[in-house]
Order: structure tokens, then C-alpha cells, then sequence
């Protein structure tokens, strides 16, 4: 998978939309909000981790 997962318990890499994606990179198809430097949430089911799907367009959402 080309795109960077990220665990929950790790901070938000940027503020914006991310996917759940499960183990092996399938798509959940949930999302969830989350905000740049804070404490991404548990997911749905063990093995599970996030992928950054649409930053936000106001300046916050911009990556380092």
C-alpha cells in the first residue's frame, strides 16, 4: 500500500479525514475526523489502523 498507516494512540499526522483500513490494508469504509497533534481514537476492531484520506483545507491541515 503506497499510503502511510497510521495506529491509534499515535498522534494525528495532520488535520483531517482519515479511513480505517483493516489489516491488510482493505478499506472499512468508516472514517473519522481528526486534529493535528492530538491522540487518534481507538478503532472498531484489533489490527485496524488509519490512513489519511483529506486534509483539511484551511491551513491546519497542511503536512510538514
Amino acid at each position: 500500500m503506497a499510503s502511510k498507516t497510521h495506529k491509534p494512540g499515535q498522534k494525528a499526522p495532520a488535520s483531517a479525514q482519515v479511513r480505517i483500513v483493516g489489516p491488510r490494508g482493505g478499506d472499512t469504509g468508516q472514517e473519522r475526523t481528526t486534529v493535528r497533534g492530538k491522540i487518534l481514537p481507538p478503532t472498531p476492531k484489533p489490527g485496524q489502523s488509519y490512513v489519511v484520506a483529506d486534509r483539511t483545507k484551511n491551513g491546519a491541515g497542511r503536512g510538514k
